[in-house]
């Protein structure tokens, strides 16, 4: 009865989060944090927790599906795992290959339009792993109704040197003019399978740092972060909701703070010219929400009243 109860109770605050919910970010980046710890603490191994692991990536990616995000990062490997003893890393590369492969043959997969893409230093990994992701991607490269990208031997430092690389070695061989080298020409250079800049990182197993985790994408943007202490196996649809709603939050107050800055802007080139107040306002209102908009046209009128009055006096 105990069990049936709290059943109920947490769809209800399924419910309840996803009721509170407006717009989904387009790109939600993971980190998928605790699968040791979470089989440590049950007197298991890594590759237990790694198993359990991907049993919530499965349920994250339907998450995805039914919410309407756009495109999934999912921090799988990064290149200080190298480091680990081989009687965890042949157990986990197993665990990539054999999902790699399910994920590609899934009809799940095929009926939502999942593209499968990897990130990183792909060529490290064992060649029965290189295969699996070859598969996936070339089973799923028409695609494009949500990406799943999975970041293997992944670093972001190394992203962003091998894309200085690139952008040097082109300079060098006069195919990239100097003045030319700009934000778009390194990020055509970074992984090809990330296609827009995340909105938000979601970290799980307690820590509260986002480890070196696409830093042009994420830390470029300015991404939101949600850090939570559940483990990666125990992650629940409503810590996902709510790593959303904290997305949603720190939107709402950026978008309050931009429609201030601009109203204050106004209001200092009103006091000296209202033709440019005008100009100004115009261009502002095409870079500010609905109700931003309003609040700079509301300004306008304000100052153009006040001219008003002031003339008639």
């Amino acid at each position: 009865m105990a069990h049936w109860l709290r059943r109920r109770l947490t769809r209800a605050y399924e419910r309840m989060l996803r009721q509170q919910l407006g717009t989904a970010p387009a790109h939600v980046a993971i980190i998928q944090d605790g699968n040791r710890r979470y089989a440590r603490e049950r007197g298991g191994d890594a590759p237990d927790g790694h198993r359990e692991g991907a049993e919530t990536t499965e349920r994250v990616l339907e998450w995805c599906e039914e919410l309407g995000i756009e495109e999934l990062t999912l921090y799988a490997f990064s290149t200080e795992n190298f480091d680990r003893p081989d009687d965890e890393l042949d157990p986990l590369f197993d665990l990539i290959e054999s999902k790699l492969y399910e994920f590609a043959d899934a009809d799940r997969v095929h009926d939502n339009g999942v593209r499968i893409g990897a990130i990183g230093d792909v060529e490290r990994l064992p060649r029965r792993v290189r295969d699996a992701v070859d598969y996936a991607e070339s089973r799923t490269e028409t695609y494009d109704t949500l990406r799943l990208n999975i970041a293997l031997a992944y670093g972001g430092r190394a992203e962003l040197l091998g894309a200085a690389r690139e952008v040097a070695a082109d300079v060098a061989a006069g195919d990239l003019d100097p003045d030319d080298v700009d934000a778009d020409a390194v990020e055509r250079r970074l992984a090809e399978h990330t296609t827009r800049d995340v909105d938000l990182i979601i970290r799980t197993g307690g820590d509260e740092r986002t480890s070196n985790f696409l830093p042009w994408h994420a830390n470029g943007n300015e991404a939101a972060a949600y850090f939570c202490a559940p483990y990666w196996p125990e992650f629940s649809k409503a810590d996902f909701l709510r790593g959303l709603r904290t997305y949603e939050s720190r939107e709402e107050s950026w978008r309050q703070s931009r429609t201030e800055r601009a109203v204050a802007l106004l209001r200092a080139v009103a006091g000296t010219e209202l033709d440019d107040a005008a100009a100004v306002a115009g261009r502002l209102r095409g870079q500010l929400p609905s109700a931003g908009a309003r609040e700079v046209s509301a300004e306008l009128e304000r100052q153009r009243g006040s001219e008003s009055v002031e003339r008639t006096e």
